[in-house]
Protein backbone atom coordinates (compact mmCIF):
# COMPACT_ATOMS: atom_id res chain seq x y z
CA UNK A 1 0.00 0.00 0.00
CA UNK A 2 1.28 3.45 -0.78
CA UNK A 3 -0.07 7.05 -0.35
CA UNK A 4 -0.01 8.67 -3.29
CA UNK A 5 -1.54 12.00 -1.50
CA UNK A 6 -1.80 12.32 2.54
CA UNK A 7 -4.48 13.98 4.42
CA UNK A 8 -2.21 17.99 5.39
CA UNK A 9 -4.35 18.30 8.77
CA UNK A 10 -4.14 16.13 11.79
CA UNK A 11 -3.05 18.24 14.97
CA UNK A 12 -5.52 20.15 16.47
CA UNK A 13 -8.69 17.67 15.74
CA UNK A 14 -8.81 16.84 19.44
CA UNK A 15 -8.56 20.37 20.85
CA UNK A 16 -11.21 21.49 18.77
CA UNK A 17 -13.70 18.64 19.70
CA UNK A 18 -12.94 19.36 23.27
CA UNK A 19 -13.83 22.74 22.50
CA UNK A 20 -17.02 22.21 21.20
CA UNK A 21 -17.95 19.46 23.45
CA UNK A 22 -17.40 22.03 26.41
CA UNK A 23 -19.79 24.91 25.09
CA UNK A 24 -22.28 22.64 23.69
CA UNK A 25 -22.87 21.17 27.45
CA UNK A 26 -22.89 24.29 28.80
CA UNK A 27 -25.35 25.23 26.45
CA UNK A 28 -27.64 22.00 27.35
CA UNK A 29 -26.93 22.52 31.06
CA UNK A 30 -28.53 26.24 31.00
CA UNK A 31 -31.73 25.26 28.73
CA UNK A 32 -32.12 22.12 30.94
CA UNK A 33 -32.20 24.70 33.70
CA UNK A 34 -34.28 27.96 32.21
CA UNK A 35 -36.21 26.04 29.78
CA UNK A 36 -37.93 28.26 27.24
CA UNK A 37 -35.96 31.66 28.34
CA UNK A 38 -32.68 30.00 27.52
CA UNK A 39 -33.56 29.16 23.88
CA UNK A 40 -35.24 32.30 23.33
CA UNK A 41 -31.61 33.87 24.13
CA UNK A 42 -29.87 31.43 22.08
CA UNK A 43 -31.83 32.17 19.32
CA UNK A 44 -31.65 36.26 19.56
CA UNK A 45 -27.51 36.14 19.84
CA UNK A 46 -26.98 33.59 16.96
CA UNK A 47 -29.54 33.75 14.87
CA UNK A 48 -31.07 37.30 15.56
CA UNK A 49 -34.16 36.15 15.57
CA UNK A 50 -37.09 37.58 17.68
CA UNK A 51 -40.23 36.03 16.53
CA UNK A 52 -42.47 32.87 17.01
CA UNK A 53 -40.93 29.48 16.73
CA UNK A 54 -43.88 27.52 15.84
CA UNK A 55 -44.43 27.90 12.09
CA UNK A 56 -48.14 29.02 12.18
CA UNK A 57 -50.62 27.44 8.92
CA UNK A 58 -50.55 31.15 7.76
CA UNK A 59 -46.60 31.35 7.59
CA UNK A 60 -46.10 28.22 6.32
CA UNK A 61 -48.66 28.74 3.31
CA UNK A 62 -46.64 31.72 2.04
CA UNK A 63 -43.64 30.23 2.35
CA UNK A 64 -44.95 26.94 0.02
CA UNK A 65 -46.43 29.64 -2.34
CA UNK A 66 -42.90 31.19 -2.90
CA UNK A 67 -41.97 27.68 -4.30
CA UNK A 68 -41.35 27.40 -7.91
CA UNK A 69 -43.67 24.83 -9.38
CA UNK A 70 -40.90 23.18 -11.14
CA UNK A 71 -39.02 22.11 -7.51
CA UNK A 72 -42.55 20.89 -6.10
CA UNK A 73 -41.94 18.66 -8.68
CA UNK A 74 -38.58 17.56 -8.03
CA UNK A 75 -39.17 17.34 -4.13
CA UNK A 76 -42.45 15.55 -4.73
CA UNK A 77 -40.53 13.09 -6.88
CA UNK A 78 -37.54 12.41 -4.36
CA UNK A 79 -40.39 11.72 -1.30
CA UNK A 80 -41.73 9.23 -3.11
CA UNK A 81 -38.99 7.61 -4.14
CA UNK A 82 -37.87 8.17 -0.15
CA UNK A 83 -40.73 7.42 0.77
CA UNK A 84 -41.36 3.69 -1.41
CA UNK A 85 -37.59 2.28 -0.05
CA UNK A 86 -38.37 3.46 3.69
CA UNK A 87 -41.63 1.54 3.18
CA UNK A 88 -40.31 -1.62 1.87
CA UNK A 89 -38.10 -1.49 4.65
CA UNK A 90 -40.87 -1.13 7.38
CA UNK A 91 -42.45 -4.49 5.85
CA UNK A 92 -38.38 -6.84 6.13
CA UNK A 93 -39.24 -6.23 9.72
CA UNK A 94 -42.09 -8.39 11.07
CA UNK A 95 -44.17 -9.35 13.78
CA UNK A 96 -44.19 -12.89 14.73
CA UNK A 97 -45.44 -15.39 17.64
CA UNK A 98 -44.30 -19.37 17.85
CA UNK A 99 -44.78 -22.22 20.48
CA UNK A 100 -41.23 -22.87 21.15
CA UNK A 101 -41.96 -25.47 23.97
CA UNK A 102 -45.50 -26.96 24.96
CA UNK A 103 -47.11 -24.15 26.55
CA UNK A 104 -44.52 -21.39 25.87
CA UNK A 105 -45.37 -18.95 23.38
CA UNK A 106 -42.96 -16.20 22.63
CA UNK A 107 -43.04 -13.15 20.01
CA UNK A 108 -42.38 -9.80 19.23
CA UNK A 109 -44.05 -6.88 18.12
CA UNK A 110 -42.90 -4.06 16.26
CA UNK A 111 -44.06 -0.25 17.45
CA UNK A 112 -42.59 2.96 16.46
CA UNK A 113 -42.13 5.78 18.80
CA UNK A 114 -44.20 8.08 19.60
CA UNK A 115 -42.33 11.54 18.86
CA UNK A 116 -39.69 11.86 16.44
CA UNK A 117 -37.61 15.19 16.60
CA UNK A 118 -35.88 16.24 12.81
CA UNK A 119 -33.45 18.60 12.57
CA UNK A 120 -32.37 19.70 9.05
CA UNK A 121 -29.72 21.93 8.71
CA UNK A 122 -30.02 25.57 6.88
CA UNK A 123 -26.73 27.09 6.78
CA UNK A 124 -24.55 27.46 3.52
CA UNK A 125 -26.94 25.68 1.60
CA UNK A 126 -30.89 25.07 1.89
CA UNK A 127 -31.08 21.17 2.58
CA UNK A 128 -34.64 20.20 1.34
CA UNK A 129 -33.55 16.67 0.51
CA UNK A 130 -33.12 16.49 4.35
CA UNK A 131 -36.40 17.49 5.58
CA UNK A 132 -37.64 14.30 3.32
CA UNK A 133 -34.93 11.83 4.31
CA UNK A 134 -35.98 12.44 8.12
CA UNK A 135 -39.44 13.33 8.05
CA UNK A 136 -40.69 10.99 5.58
CA UNK A 137 -38.36 7.77 7.16
CA UNK A 138 -40.20 8.33 10.32
CA UNK A 139 -43.94 9.04 8.75
CA UNK A 140 -43.25 5.70 7.15
CA UNK A 141 -42.31 3.74 10.56
CA UNK A 142 -45.63 5.35 11.84
CA UNK A 143 -44.44 7.71 14.15
CA UNK A 144 -47.52 9.90 15.16
CA UNK A 145 -46.22 12.95 16.04
CA UNK A 146 -42.54 14.63 14.31
CA UNK A 147 -41.09 17.52 15.26
CA UNK A 148 -38.98 19.21 12.81
CA UNK A 149 -36.76 21.77 12.94
CA UNK A 150 -34.47 24.04 10.70
CA UNK A 151 -32.73 27.66 11.48
CA UNK A 152 -34.50 30.87 9.87
CA UNK A 153 -32.57 33.01 7.47
CA UNK A 154 -34.08 36.38 7.37
CA UNK A 155 -37.67 35.95 8.11
CA UNK A 156 -37.77 32.70 8.22
CA UNK A 157 -36.67 29.36 6.78
CA UNK A 158 -35.84 28.34 3.58
CA UNK A 159 -39.52 28.04 1.52
CA UNK A 160 -38.74 24.58 -0.55
CA UNK A 161 -37.01 23.03 3.31
CA UNK A 162 -41.00 24.66 4.35
CA UNK A 163 -42.46 22.41 1.51
CA UNK A 164 -40.76 19.41 1.82
CA UNK A 165 -41.58 19.22 5.60
CA UNK A 166 -44.91 19.44 4.96
CA UNK A 167 -45.31 17.20 2.21
CA UNK A 168 -43.39 14.85 3.93
CA UNK A 169 -45.48 15.27 7.26
CA UNK A 170 -44.71 17.35 10.13
CA UNK A 171 -46.85 17.42 12.66
CA UNK A 172 -45.08 21.04 13.66
CA UNK A 173 -42.80 23.07 12.38
CA UNK A 174 -39.62 24.99 14.48
CA UNK A 175 -37.97 27.89 12.57
CA UNK A 176 -34.97 27.10 15.22
CA UNK A 177 -31.56 25.81 14.75
CA UNK A 178 -28.52 24.77 16.90
CA UNK A 179 -27.94 23.38 20.00
CA UNK A 180 -31.18 25.14 21.40
CA UNK A 181 -33.07 23.08 18.68
CA UNK A 182 -32.35 19.98 19.19
CA UNK A 183 -32.42 20.89 22.89
CA UNK A 184 -35.87 22.16 21.95
CA UNK A 185 -36.85 18.90 21.11
CA UNK A 186 -35.45 16.81 23.14
CA UNK A 187 -37.43 18.42 26.34
CA UNK A 188 -40.52 19.38 24.50
CA UNK A 189 -40.22 22.94 24.68
CA UNK A 190 -42.17 24.95 22.58
CA UNK A 191 -44.45 21.32 21.57
CA UNK A 192 -45.56 19.81 24.89
CA UNK A 193 -44.44 16.56 23.29
CA UNK A 194 -40.28 15.39 23.93
CA UNK A 195 -38.75 13.51 21.20
CA UNK A 196 -37.94 10.35 21.90
CA UNK A 197 -35.39 10.20 19.04
CA UNK A 198 -33.54 12.85 17.45
CA UNK A 199 -32.37 12.95 13.83
CA UNK A 200 -31.03 14.45 11.27
CA UNK A 201 -27.43 15.86 10.15
CA UNK A 202 -25.63 19.18 11.17
CA UNK A 203 -22.72 21.06 12.06
CA UNK A 204 -20.39 19.99 14.78
CA UNK A 205 -22.87 21.40 17.60
CA UNK A 206 -25.66 20.43 16.18
CA UNK A 207 -24.12 16.77 15.99
CA UNK A 208 -22.37 17.25 19.74
CA UNK A 209 -26.09 18.35 21.10
CA UNK A 210 -26.91 14.82 20.23
CA UNK A 211 -24.16 12.56 21.24
CA UNK A 212 -24.68 14.45 24.59
CA UNK A 213 -28.23 14.19 24.76
CA UNK A 214 -27.91 10.23 23.42
CA UNK A 215 -29.28 8.15 26.67
CA UNK A 216 -32.19 10.94 27.49
CA UNK A 217 -33.45 10.24 23.80
CA UNK A 218 -32.30 7.72 21.19
CA UNK A 219 -30.46 9.09 18.02
CA UNK A 220 -29.88 7.93 14.51
CA UNK A 221 -26.09 8.23 13.90
CA UNK A 222 -22.58 9.78 15.35
CA UNK A 223 -22.37 11.95 12.78
CA UNK A 224 -19.37 14.30 11.61
CA UNK A 225 -18.31 16.09 8.41
CA UNK A 226 -19.37 14.51 5.71
CA UNK A 227 -16.66 11.69 3.92
CA UNK A 228 -16.86 10.46 -0.01
CA UNK A 229 -14.72 7.86 -1.07
CA UNK A 230 -13.94 5.90 -4.21
CA UNK A 231 -12.51 2.76 -5.69
CA UNK A 232 -11.35 2.52 -8.96
CA UNK A 233 -9.25 0.44 -11.00
CA UNK A 234 -7.85 0.39 -14.33
CA UNK A 235 -11.24 0.81 -16.18
CA UNK A 236 -12.24 3.61 -14.09
CA UNK A 237 -12.49 7.16 -16.24
CA UNK A 238 -10.26 9.56 -14.03
CA UNK A 239 -12.27 12.34 -14.73
CA UNK A 240 -15.46 11.22 -13.52
CA UNK A 241 -13.56 10.40 -10.23
CA UNK A 242 -12.00 13.49 -9.77
CA UNK A 243 -15.62 14.85 -10.64
CA UNK A 244 -17.48 13.00 -7.62
CA UNK A 245 -14.81 13.91 -5.81
CA UNK A 246 -14.77 17.89 -5.87
CA UNK A 247 -18.77 17.37 -5.77
CA UNK A 248 -18.51 16.00 -2.32
CA UNK A 249 -15.69 18.25 -1.28
CA UNK A 250 -18.24 21.18 -1.31
CA UNK A 251 -19.64 20.45 1.75
CA UNK A 252 -17.25 21.96 3.93
CA UNK A 253 -13.18 22.11 4.48
CA UNK A 254 -13.13 19.56 6.72
CA UNK A 255 -15.02 17.32 4.21
CA UNK A 256 -12.52 14.29 3.75
CA UNK A 257 -12.52 12.65 -0.16
CA UNK A 258 -10.63 9.25 -0.31
CA UNK A 259 -9.55 7.53 -3.73
CA UNK A 260 -8.76 3.73 -3.17
CA UNK A 261 -7.38 2.68 -6.28
CA UNK A 262 -4.98 -0.21 -7.82
CA UNK A 263 -3.96 1.97 -10.85
CA UNK A 264 -1.11 4.18 -10.48
CA UNK A 265 -1.92 6.30 -13.39
CA UNK A 266 -5.60 6.85 -12.75
CA UNK A 267 -4.13 8.15 -9.21
CA UNK A 268 -1.53 10.36 -10.88
CA UNK A 269 -4.51 11.70 -13.15
CA UNK A 270 -7.09 12.50 -10.02
CA UNK A 271 -4.13 14.19 -8.61
CA UNK A 272 -3.56 16.60 -11.21
CA UNK A 273 -7.63 17.15 -12.13
CA UNK A 274 -8.79 17.40 -8.80
CA UNK A 275 -7.26 20.95 -8.06
CA UNK A 276 -8.29 21.96 -11.47
CA UNK A 277 -11.68 21.55 -11.40
CA UNK A 278 -11.69 22.99 -7.67
CA UNK A 279 -10.93 26.32 -9.50
CA UNK A 280 -13.89 26.10 -11.56
CA UNK A 281 -16.10 25.71 -8.59
CA UNK A 282 -18.41 28.90 -6.98
CA UNK A 283 -16.28 28.32 -3.68
CA UNK A 284 -12.98 27.15 -4.58
CA UNK A 285 -11.36 27.93 -1.34
CA UNK A 286 -13.41 25.15 0.57
CA UNK A 287 -12.85 22.57 -2.39
CA UNK A 288 -9.00 23.41 -2.14
CA UNK A 289 -9.02 23.76 1.86
CA UNK A 290 -10.94 19.84 2.10
CA UNK A 291 -8.75 18.10 -0.64
CA UNK A 292 -5.59 19.59 0.67
CA UNK A 293 -6.19 19.45 4.62
CA UNK A 294 -8.49 15.74 4.06
CA UNK A 295 -7.95 14.26 0.66
CA UNK A 296 -6.18 11.09 0.68
CA UNK A 297 -5.17 8.56 -2.52
CA UNK A 298 -4.19 5.20 -1.47
CA UNK A 299 -2.68 3.12 -4.27
CA UNK A 300 -3.07 -0.81 -3.70
CA UNK A 301 -1.45 -3.81 -5.43
CA UNK A 302 -5.04 -5.81 -5.17
CA UNK A 303 -8.55 -5.45 -4.65
CA UNK A 304 -8.11 -7.30 -1.73
CA UNK A 305 -6.13 -4.96 -0.20
CA UNK A 306 -8.50 -1.95 -1.90
CA UNK A 307 -11.45 -3.50 0.66
CA UNK A 308 -8.68 -3.87 3.73
CA UNK A 309 -8.26 -0.28 3.20
CA UNK A 310 -11.76 0.54 2.76
CA UNK A 311 -13.11 -1.20 5.25
CA UNK A 312 -10.48 0.53 7.84
CA UNK A 313 -11.97 4.02 6.58
CA UNK A 314 -15.48 2.74 6.46
CA UNK A 315 -16.38 5.76 4.53
CA UNK A 316 -19.56 7.38 5.14
CA UNK A 317 -20.21 7.19 1.10
CA UNK A 318 -18.46 4.81 -1.01
CA UNK A 319 -18.56 4.49 -4.64
CA UNK A 320 -17.00 2.11 -6.77
CA UNK A 321 -15.85 2.57 -10.34
CA UNK A 322 -14.61 -0.89 -11.12
CA UNK A 323 -15.10 -4.04 -13.03
CA UNK A 324 -17.26 -7.26 -11.30
CA UNK A 325 -19.20 -4.44 -9.31
CA UNK A 326 -20.83 -7.81 -7.90
CA UNK A 327 -17.68 -9.22 -6.20
CA UNK A 328 -16.92 -5.62 -4.37
CA UNK A 329 -20.81 -5.46 -3.40
CA UNK A 330 -20.05 -8.55 -1.73
CA UNK A 331 -17.25 -8.12 -0.20
CA UNK A 332 -17.05 -4.68 1.22
CA UNK A 333 -18.15 -4.61 4.36
CA UNK A 334 -17.94 -0.84 6.30
CA UNK A 335 -19.73 1.67 4.75
CA UNK A 336 -22.75 4.26 5.09
CA UNK A 337 -23.93 3.82 2.17
CA UNK A 338 -22.80 1.99 -1.34
CA UNK A 339 -22.96 3.09 -4.62
CA UNK A 340 -21.93 0.83 -7.72
CA UNK A 341 -20.80 1.56 -11.21
CA UNK A 342 -20.49 5.21 -12.70
CA UNK A 343 -23.77 5.53 -12.93
CA UNK A 344 -24.32 5.64 -9.79
CA UNK A 345 -22.85 8.76 -7.85
CA UNK A 346 -23.21 10.12 -4.34
CA UNK A 347 -25.36 13.00 -5.74
CA UNK A 348 -28.33 10.40 -6.33
CA UNK A 349 -28.16 9.34 -2.65
CA UNK A 350 -28.16 12.78 -1.19
CA UNK A 351 -31.17 14.11 -3.30
CA UNK A 352 -33.16 11.65 -4.69
CA UNK A 353 -32.57 8.23 -5.41
CA UNK A 354 -34.51 6.79 -2.04
CA UNK A 355 -31.97 5.43 0.20
CA UNK A 356 -31.39 7.61 3.05
CA UNK A 357 -28.77 10.30 2.82
CA UNK A 358 -28.61 10.63 6.68
CA UNK A 359 -24.89 8.28 7.12
CA UNK A 360 -22.34 6.80 9.87
CA UNK A 361 -19.17 8.83 9.88
CA UNK A 362 -15.80 8.99 11.41
CA UNK A 363 -15.61 4.80 11.33
CA UNK A 364 -18.91 4.40 12.49
CA UNK A 365 -20.09 2.62 9.16
CA UNK A 366 -17.75 -0.40 11.29
CA UNK A 367 -20.90 -1.12 13.70
CA UNK A 368 -23.48 0.97 12.46
CA UNK A 369 -25.90 1.90 8.95
CA UNK A 370 -27.39 4.73 8.37
CA UNK A 371 -30.62 6.45 9.32
CA UNK A 372 -33.71 3.83 8.13
CA UNK A 373 -37.26 3.26 9.07
CA UNK A 374 -36.14 0.74 11.86
CA UNK A 375 -34.38 3.51 13.59
CA UNK A 376 -37.92 5.11 14.21
CA UNK A 377 -39.21 1.34 15.73
CA UNK A 378 -38.47 -0.37 18.59
CA UNK A 379 -39.05 -4.53 18.68
CA UNK A 380 -40.92 -5.55 21.81
CA UNK A 381 -40.66 -9.37 22.58
CA UNK A 382 -43.63 -10.98 24.83
CA UNK A 383 -43.81 -14.44 26.24
CA UNK A 384 -46.86 -16.53 27.93
CA UNK A 385 -46.22 -19.36 29.76
CA UNK A 386 -49.50 -22.09 31.14
CA UNK A 387 -48.82 -23.82 34.46
CA UNK A 388 -48.29 -26.94 33.07
CA UNK A 389 -44.84 -25.88 31.25
CA UNK A 390 -43.71 -24.08 34.50
CA UNK A 391 -42.61 -27.42 35.55
CA UNK A 392 -39.52 -27.23 33.29
CA UNK A 393 -39.07 -23.83 32.85
CA UNK A 394 -39.56 -22.66 36.46
CA UNK A 395 -37.40 -25.45 37.56
CA UNK A 396 -34.66 -24.49 35.64
CA UNK A 397 -35.32 -20.73 36.53
CA UNK A 398 -34.72 -21.06 39.64
CA UNK A 399 -31.28 -23.45 39.66
CA UNK A 400 -29.65 -21.31 36.77
CA UNK A 401 -30.50 -18.34 39.69
CA UNK A 402 -29.22 -19.84 42.16
CA UNK A 403 -26.17 -20.75 40.36
CA UNK A 404 -25.77 -17.09 39.54
CA UNK A 405 -26.34 -16.01 43.24
CA UNK A 406 -29.76 -14.16 42.71
CA UNK A 407 -32.25 -16.01 46.00
CA UNK A 408 -34.90 -13.59 45.01
CA UNK A 409 -35.30 -14.59 41.20
CA UNK A 410 -35.26 -18.25 42.74
CA UNK A 411 -37.64 -17.56 44.84
CA UNK A 412 -40.29 -16.11 41.86
CA UNK A 413 -40.18 -19.56 40.07
CA UNK A 414 -39.88 -21.36 43.68
CA UNK A 415 -43.33 -20.01 44.53
CA UNK A 416 -45.27 -20.89 41.17
CA UNK A 417 -43.69 -24.52 41.22
CA UNK A 418 -45.70 -25.17 44.83
CA UNK A 419 -47.83 -23.10 43.59
CA UNK A 420 -48.98 -25.47 40.65
CA UNK A 421 -47.69 -28.43 41.74
CA UNK A 422 -48.04 -28.38 45.32
CA UNK A 423 -48.18 -32.34 45.62
CA UNK A 424 -44.80 -32.72 44.30
CA UNK A 425 -41.35 -33.00 45.98
CA UNK A 426 -38.64 -30.59 44.32
CA UNK A 427 -35.04 -30.96 45.11
CA UNK A 428 -34.72 -27.71 46.33
CA UNK A 429 -36.05 -25.30 50.21
CA UNK A 430 -38.64 -23.38 49.25
CA UNK A 431 -38.84 -20.41 51.17
CA UNK A 432 -40.73 -20.34 54.41
CA UNK A 433 -42.82 -17.23 53.54
CA UNK A 434 -43.96 -18.29 50.22
CA UNK A 435 -45.92 -21.47 52.20
CA UNK A 436 -49.11 -21.34 52.95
Amino acid sequence: MEYIKRAAAKAGVEAEDERVTDAVRGMLEDIRERGEDAVRDYARKFDGWEGDFVLAPEKKQALIDEVPEGVKADIRFAHTQVRRFAEAQRDSLTEFELETEPGVWLGQRVMPVQCAGCYIPGGRYAHAASAIMSVATAKAAGVPFVVACSPPRGEGINPAVAYAMDLAGANVILEMGGVHAMASMAYGLFTGREADILVGPGNAYVAEAKRLLFGRVGIDVFAGPTESAVIADDSADPMTIAVDLVSQAEHGSNSPVWLFTTSESVARRVLELVPELADDMPDPDVVHSAWRDHGEIVLCQTREEVVEVSDRYASEHLQVLAEDLEWWKHNLSNYGSLFLGEGSTVTHGDKCSGTNHILPTKRAGRYSGGLNVHKFMKVLTYQQISPEANRTFSAVGSRISRVEGMEGHARACDWRLQKYFPDQNWDFVIHRHTQR
